[in-house]
């Protein structure tokens, strides 16, 4: 039974997933663009989800990060091989509300919150000892104290105005639902495998 929510049924195949003891379930591909129509895909995690879109961290410098800044259209992949599912999700993201971000940082492992400091992220490094030494810094320097939240990190939530649920068939005979908004209303549509 499809809902005529995308979120809906975003939530019960996801639900569907956590239970089943996939390794990593939050697992995405995200894929971005340059105004220039260089597109770069690489995986993220969902960290949380609503119907106003899909929440993910990342370190504001990084590459994904400069083109979403010129180009804020994305695209978002579940794949779950065990399921014989996918869902595709497309449309423009955000920055969130920085007190969002801060928020979000406190709950990470100590040790994220200093990779967050650490990681020049998408940019070239001489070595691997580059990397733990800028690390061992931030540690040293956090060591007494609450770690703050970089000014270069934070959230993003993409706001979807498509989705795709796509579940394997035998002999490629997959089902292919598809969720358009047009005027605040989701038009779902079957398409051929």
């Amino acid at each position: 039974m499809i809902d005529p929510n995308p979120f809906i049924q975003f939530k019960s195949w996801y639900s569907d997933h956590l239970k089943e003891g996939i390794a990593i379930p939050e697992a995405m591909t995200l894929a971005t663009s340059s105004n220039d129509g260089h597109v770069s895909a690489r995986t993220v995690l969902l960290k949380d989800y609503d119907d106003k879109g899909f929440l993910f961290f990342t370190n504001y410098r990084s590459r994904k990060s400069s083109q979403l800044a010129l180009n804020p259209k994305a695209a978002l992949l579940f794949y779950w091989p065990e399921s014989g599912r996918q869902i595709r999700i497309e449309g423009v993201t955000e920055k969130i509300p920085e007190a969002d971000s801060e928020s979000y940082h406190r709950t990470r492992p100590r040790e994220s919150q200093l990779s967050a400091w650490a990681s020049e992220q998408s940019s070239v490094i001489p070595d691997r000892q580059h990397l733990e030494k800028l690390y061992n810094f931030y540690k040293n320097s956090y060591s007494e104290k609450q770690i703050e939240k970089p000014p270069h990190w934070g959230g993003f939530r993409l706001i979807p105005d498509w989705f795709e649920f796509w579940q394997n068939g035998e002999y490629r005979f997959h089902d292919r639902l598809t969720y358009t908004k047009r005027k605040n209303l989701w038009i779902i549509e079957r398409l051929a495998p």
